[in-house]
């Protein structure tokens, strides 16, 4: 949490947002039939994720910050947008990408607070509350579309196994510098606490949760999500 350092996760995280927006739109126009109520969620999806921008983009500038300080990556934007199918899109970008994202982001205002950024803890927290409506309506919809056409099962699966195949492909080697100029973070260190409550308000199932915990090493408090 280097200044350099708190700049570089801000104009990541607007770069990300800003991925967003282009994912929620692309869908809209490469799929034209999709139904009215799903096209206005992505509609509105759009406009959150501007506002994020924004949000994200003045407090950049306030940090000292500016667009292009760092290298950015497009990977949510280009695995995304490589499937051809909106169930397997919203399935990688809304139910994956940006499920992980309310994990991150509950837990990352407090390290903003202890640093004493109160201003970013509070941006990250309103948008962690439009990116649980985000994942929601897409685990809604998917019920939906996959009730109505069970092939798609194949398609999300297939979109999935795409997502692995690419993340292992790109994943940093080693001596590989990050944009701050330190060595990548080893993944055995990087511990993401998997946010239960705002998995559940954005409709996973308490058995998708255990999973979760399961695959993600937290056997230890499933016990408690359970009971919860």
């Amino acid at each position: 949490m280097t200044d350099i350092s708190q700049r570089q996760r801000i104009h990541r995280h607007m770069n990300n947002e800003t991925g967003a927006i282009e994912i929620a739109a692309q869908c809209l126009v490469d799929f034209p039939d999709a139904p009215w109520d799903l096209r206005m969620h992505l509609a509105r999806q759009c406009w959150d994720e501007s506002r994020h921008v924004a949000a994200l983009y003045q407090r950049l500038r306030e940090l000292g910050g500016r667009k292009g300080e760092f290298p950015i990556s497009c990977f949510e934007w280009c695995v995304t947008c490589s499937l051809d199918s909106l169930a397997a899109r919203l399935a990688l970008q809304n139910r994956t990408f940006e499920a992980g994202e309310l994990d991150l982001l509950g837990q990352l205002p407090a390290k903003w607070r202890e640093v004493g950024d109160e201003r970013t803890a509070e941006v990250l927290e309103s948008i962690l509350s439009d990116e649980i409506t985000h994942v929601r309506f897409a685990n809604q919809w998917l019920k939906i579309l996959v009730r109505e056409d069970r092939r798609l099962l194949l398609k999300i699966a297939m979109a999935i196994r795409f997502l692995t195949t690419v993340t292992t492909a790109l994943a940093p080697q080693a001596g590989e510098l990050s944009p701050t100029g330190l060595p990548f973070e080893e993944p055995q260190n990087r511990i993401t606490q998997v946010n239960i409550a705002d998995r559940k308000q954005a409709d996973f199932s308490d058995s998708e949760i255990d999973e979760y915990l399961r695959q993600s090493g937290f056997q230890s408090i499933m016990t408690t999500n359970a009971e919860g």
